[in-house]
């Protein structure tokens, strides 16, 4: 559990629930249903016309990512290929097929497995990085739909509070329908502009995060295994690889 995530979502929602309060403005003065319906509502109708079912899915579990992200550790994984480079030296890369059949990362696992059939590095690096690539980009497109989100909230926050007025003008005669016509108009566009700067466009940022730290994982282990191909010694394999770390 990333605990600074949930903090800083508990914040941000907080300062403003705080601020209003401090300004001495009452707290169901922010609720609004119509308010929520409409930018809520809004937002997620665009960004599923704009977005295919299966990249929607892939975003929408992802997002746990934020609270809970992938272990990621550029230690373990050094580690790890250094183990495969000292067995691969001392029984040959047949050593390397029970690890590959044992492996639990399957990007890492595909390169196991392409050294104990003998693969060419070239063919080894050009598989590896097609592979890299495509994951990359599959990731990406989910943090592109928080963006897209972002992009949408205040606009259509923009929408209810023209909503609102409209009712507030079309009412003028009935000063009973003003303040829910008032109140839609501006707690809608708070709404739209916190959905978007509080919530759709951090996560977003922090995929991209996430996604950034994950490539150079892979990367990292793509010249890893590429130098046990090469039959490089397991010392100068550690040195290189520690230049991911810096």
């Amino acid at each position: 559990m990333d605990i600074l995530s949930l903090l800083g979502v508990v914040l941000a929602f907080a300062a403003i629930l705080g601020g209003n309060l401090l300004e001495g403005g009452a707290l169901g003065s922010l609720f609004n249903g119509p308010a929520a319906l409409i930018v809520v509502g809004g937002t997620f109708a665009a960004t599923i016309l704009q977005t295919s079912w299966p990249v929607l899915k892939r975003a929408f579990g992802q997002a746990r990512w934020v609270f809970v992200p992938p272990f990621i550790s550029m230690e373990d994984g050094i580690g790890k290929v250094i183990d495969w480079s000292v067995k691969a030296r001392k029984q040959g890369l047949l050593g390397l097929e029970g690890l590959a059949e044992r492996e639990p990362e399957q990007f890492a696992q595909k390169g196991l497995q392409l050294l104990v059939d003998g693969a060419e590095t070239e063919t080894i690096r050009s598989i590896m990085e097609v592979d890299l690539e495509s994951r990359e980009q599959r990731d990406l497109e989910s943090a592109r739909v928080f963006e897209a989100m972002g992009g949408y909230s205040p606009t259509i926050g923009i929408i209810g509070a023209v909503m609102g007025l409209i009712q507030v003008m079309t009412n003028l005669e009935d000063p009973q329908s003003l303040g829910s016509g008032i109140a839609t108009a501006f707690v809608a566009t708070i709404y739209g502009v916190a959905l978007a700067n509080l919530l759709f466009f951090p996560v977003a940022n922090k995929l991209r995060g996430i996604i950034r730290d994950r490539t150079r994982y892979q990367d990292m282990m793509i010249d890893g295994i590429i130098a046990i191909a090469d039959g490089e010694n397991p010392k100068s394999i550690e040195m290189r690889l520690r230049g991911f770390l810096q």
